[in-house]
């Protein structure tokens, strides 16, 4: 799979499939708006993430940002460690609700 991919699990979750980065950010920073609950907190696996660089850690800390400005929260399960390591680097891992689940 190559495009990324954010689509609803049992449960009230979501999951997020494919390439996270450049060339999917922008589709995916449009398409939260339809999957992402208005109040709450919402729980994305990131298990089916197969390959992500800034821009994709950019659009965690959107998501995480718009939950917090609409009451909720966020919480990302089974980071790739490819997203862990360019979160540490960039110092924004402490901002990021990531699970180590």
């Amino acid at each position: 799979m190559s495009g990324g991919r954010l689509s609803s699990i049992d449960g009230g979750g979501l999951r997020l499939e494919g390439e996270l980065g450049f060339a999917t950010a922008r589709s995916l920073w449009q398409e939260a708006a339809e999957h992402l609950p208005a109040a709450g907190t919402v729980r994305i696996d990131l298990a089916g993430v197969t390959r992500a660089d800034s821009a994709g850690v950019a659009l965690l800390i959107h998501w995480t940002r718009m939950q917090r400005d609409h009451g909720g929260g966020v919480e990302f399960v089974n980071i790739p460690a490819q997203m862990r390591s360019i979160a540490r680097v960039s110092g924004v891992d402490g901002i990021l609700p990531l699970s180590d689940q």
